[in-house]
C-alpha cells in the first residue's frame, strides 16, 4: 500500500515521462560502469582520487612517503638552478625526517636523513652530464706574427 506522498511522486514521475522528460538523457542505454565488477569497499575514495587527480602516495604512511621522496630525490634535485637551493630542499627533508624519528608513527620502516654533501655531490654531477657537450675544440690559432725587427742604425 502507498501512502499520499509516495502516490504523489509516482503520479509525478508518470506525468514526466508522458512529456518525454527522461527521453535522450546522457548515458541512456549505456551499461552501468562497474556492474561487473566484484564489489569494492573502497569503490568510492578511488573514484573520488580519480576524479580530483589525487596522487596515490598520499595514502601512504608517513615513513613509506618519506622513503619514497628520499629515493626520487635525484629527480627533484636536477631542476634546482642552484646549490644554495639543493641544500635548502635537502635540509627541508632532513627535517621531516627527524621529526618522524623523534615520534614515529605507522610501520616500522628504517628512514635515515640524507648527507647534504652526497646529495650536492651527485646533483653537480648530473648538471656536469646534462650539461650540452661542447664541440671539438677548434684548432689554436697560430701565433701573430713578431713584428718586423727594425735595424737601428746603432746594430749596422
Amino acid at each position: 500500500m502507498t501512502t499520499g506522498w509516495e502516490a504523489a511522486v509516482e503520479a509525478q514521475i508518470r506525468s514526466a515521462q508522458e512529456r518525454g522528460e527522461f527521453d535522450n538523457l546522457p548515458g541512456a542505454g549505456k551499461p552501468i560502469p562497474g556492474r561487473d565488477m566484484p564489489y569494492d569497499e573502497g569503490w568510492w575514495i578511488r573514484s573520488f582520487m580519480e576524479r580530483e587527480q589525487i596522487p596515490s602516495d598520499l595514502l601512504l604512511p608517513t615513513p613509506l612517503q618519506l622513503r619514497r621522496r628520499i629515493e626520487q630525490l635525484p629527480a627533484e634535485l636536477r631542476d634546482l638552478p642552484t646549490e644554495e637551493a639543493v641544500r635548502s630542499y635537502v635540509a627541508a627533508l632532513n627535517t621531516e625526517v627527524v621529526a618522524w624519528l623523534r615520534t614515529p608513527t605507522g610501520p616500522r620502516v628504517v628512514v635515515r636523513p640524507v648527507n647534504v654533501e652526497e646529495a650536492v655531490r651527485r646533483w653537480r654531477a648530473d648538471r656536469e652530464r646534462a650539461a650540452p657537450v661542447a664541440t671539438a675544440p677548434e684548432a689554436p690559432r697560430a701565433a701573430p706574427a713578431r713584428p718586423r725587427r727594425r735595424w737601428r742604425w746603432w746594430r749596422r
